[in-house]
């Protein structure tokens, strides 16, 4: 099996995921947000969901996941969250196949990753079992999805054969954690900094590289600051969030920033054996903007 077979194998084993009827018991409200969010939940986002003892917790989680997204979250609309919602209701209004818009492949994607840059359609291909085709091609994600219809009835599926190109992963985990492309966007910006936790020390470390960071020069030096913000849930039943926040501040000469080729900060946390769900966001100034990502850690 090639590298392009697993990858599909895998893109469709995610967006089966999202189209099945494994229904949680919630309420309703919380049932409509997670049928239709968790296109764009993380895998821990969604074990967290599942483990929230109440309404109020899931509520109180919902709020949380639009705002972390939020590119502009001193503004009174949530551009993501208003966007996300505004491609829900035109594929269930454009991709109708038998089935809910969003449920559909070309819905999901459309969905996730908005209209794409290029569409190439060509309604009948030298195949007699496909009766039509189209490529999306998403240039600013550096990604293109390949459709077939095989009935001739306009209901088109992802090509089981050689359906994606690129890098349509690394582009949706970006999306997951709030990246949606907005070049000119404050807060676009994604920086994929590492996180490790040393047991012996019970220390979480986090390694920001340098060369997305930028810098204020005063008195001679240049200088940043950081606020990391970290929503910490137990891997377990009834799991209850713990909330922590502090700002660190870098400063440095020019030549010594030179040879980092990333910043290190330590935090401590004293944690029971166990595993945890750690949910870490970063706020930079002057401009890194927000970034966000999530992680499983056993202690």
């Amino acid at each position: 099996m090639n590298l392009r077979t697993i990858l599909l194998v895998a893109l469709l084993a995610v967006l089966i995921s999202c189209s099945t009827s494994n229904r949680l018991e919630l309420d309703p409200k919380s049932q409509d947000f997670y049928e239709e969010a968790r296109l764009i939940m993380t895998k821990q986002e969604k074990k967290i969901f599942k483990h929230l003892p109440d309404r109020e917790s899931r509520e109180e989680f919902i709020k949380d996941f639009w705002k972390k997204r939020d590119p502009s979250p001193y503004s009174e609309l949530n551009e993501f969250k208003q966007g996300f919602y505004e491609r829900v209701e035109y594929a269930n209004e454009r991709f109708r196949e038998g089935i809910p818009g969003w449920k559909t492949d070309r819905g999901r994607i459309y969905i996730i990753f908005g209209f794409p840059d290029k569409i190439v359609e060509e309604p009948w291909i030298n195949s007699p079992s496909i009766k039509g085709y189209l490529l999306w091609i998403y240039y600013r994600y550096n990604f293109a999805v390949e459709f077939v219809d095989r009935k001739g009835d306009n209901t088109y599926v992802i090509n089981p054969y050689s359906g994606i190109h690129g890098e349509f992963f690394e582009a949706m985990e970006k999306v997951k954690v709030g990246k949606a492309y907005n070049s000119d966007k404050i807060g676009s910006k994604y920086i994929d900094f590492k996180l490790n936790y040393d047991k012996s020390k019970n220390e979480l470390n986090i390694s920001i590289p340098v060369k997305g960071i930028s810098f204020v020069e005063q008195d001679g030096l240049l200088k940043a600051e950081f606020e990391f913000r970290f929503n910490v849930y137990a891997d377990k039943e009834n799991a209850q969030k713990n909330t922590y926040t502090e700002t660190r501040r870098f400063e440095s000469t020019e030549e010594e920033l030179l040879d980092k080729e990333e910043l290190s900060f330590n935090f401590s946390f004293d944690l029971e054996p166990g595993k945890y769900f750690f949910d870490v966001l970063v706020i930079g100034e002057p401009d890194i903007g927000r970034t966000r990502k999530t992680f499983n850690i056993k202690i």
